[in-house]
């Protein structure tokens, strides 16, 4: 038996969202704990699982508002160490016209890039049934070692590996090296949630793409082909998920395609960890069921839930504070 349901390693960082203007007409920012691996593990604490993170912030105001906010949720934090030189990771959120963010990071350095291999907690990465983790872990050589040290322990131990790209350009020194290390994450997974912006940057032949951009096409992107090319690549894949942002998600698993559309409702504010949230759902979907012998029905089940579930943390600023209650969920699922 394993102590931990899913155990994740990355960045914890304030996440500053436009809140409106103050009376002289300068910008708010609301100052929101967020940072992708504590979205998700935030959000399977709300669906009853137990989880715990590895991570580092600064010995600041604003670590210590993480610590408090991330305590308040039940993930266990022995795994959570404080840096006394370097200060917390921070975010500019802006959102952009058609719903999309754009980030401003403070990250030259940030504490969450100051983990070692040295200081993880072996008893965590041994006792979780998923060990989950993205690429901003990745971006420098001692926590990508401790991230590579951390998939190696939790895969030796038995563990599911789950694995995000969530993909920031500004934070890597070259595209091509973002790209070489989400290539070796796509090489160690089990499940992998992926954005369409993610598969055309990986697969520029496929979509016409130069560097993290993409030429507009006539034609809608056809991710099952890019479904079908990293599958081959990677056949250690065995559930593969493409997040297509408001028009919805694909699940590929034993040999089935399923798409289900987003929930396009009213009173989205901005998008910040629907991705997160959507992964969450995914992995408490496996806990529960498994990678293996899934039909198209079962699959179709768990991307109603978790677009529903992402649909819901839209419609507030953050992420960790903002997910949402199962029965929150459900009562969309059973309006529709």
């Amino acid at each position: 038996m394993k102590q931990f349901d899913v155990v994740a390693l990355g960045e914890l960082l304030i996440d500053f969202t436009e809140a409106g203007l103050s009376e002289q007409g300068n910008p708010l920012w609301e100052a929101n704990p967020g940072g992708a691996p504590c979205n998700v593990l935030a959000m399977l604490q709300k669906l009853g699982r137990k989880t715990a993170f590895l991570g580092k912030v600064g010995k600041d105001v604003y670590g210590s508002q993480l610590r408090a906010v991330v305590s308040e949720t039940g993930v266990d934090l022995r795994g959570l160490l404080d840096d006394p030189e370097v200060h917390t990771t921070l975010a500019v959120v802006h959102k952009l016209p058609n719903g999309d963010r754009d980030f401003s990071f403070y990250r030259n350095p940030g504490a969450d890039m100051m983990l070692r291999a040295e200081e993880l907690d072996d008893e965590l990465l041994e006792g979780c049934r998923i060990f989950h983790f993205g690429t901003l872990s990745m971006t420098h050589e001692g926590v990508r070692a401790a991230t590579k040290a951390a998939v190696a322990a939790a895969k030796a131990a038995g563990a599911l590996i789950s694995f995000d790209p969530n993909l920031r350009p500004p934070l890597w020194p070259t595209l091509e090296l973002a790209k070489e290390q989400i290539e070796w994450g796509l090489g160690q997974c089990d499940v992998l949630k992926i954005s369409d912006n993610e598969v055309e940057f990986l697969l520029p032949e496929l979509y016409a793409c130069s560097g993290a951009q993409c030429a507009p096409s006539e034609a809608a992107p056809d991710y099952a082909a890019g479904a079908k090319t990293l599958l081959e690549k990677y056949p250690n894949i065995k559930l593969l998920n493409i997040t297509c942002g408001p028009d919805g998600a694909y699940s590929f698993c034993c040999g089935h395609q399923v798409f289900v559309p987003s929930f396009k409702l009213d009173g989205t504010v901005e998008t910040t960890g629907a991705g997160d949230t959507f992964c969450a759902c995914v992995l408490h979907d496996v806990l529960k069921n498994g990678v293996a012998d899934r039909s198209e029905e079962s699959l179709r089940a768990m991307l109603r839930f978790a677009n529903a579930a992402a649909y819901l943390v839209t419609t507030k600023r953050g992420a960790i504070r903002s997910m949402p209650d199962p029965a929150a969920v459900e009562e969309i699922l059973a309006a529709r």
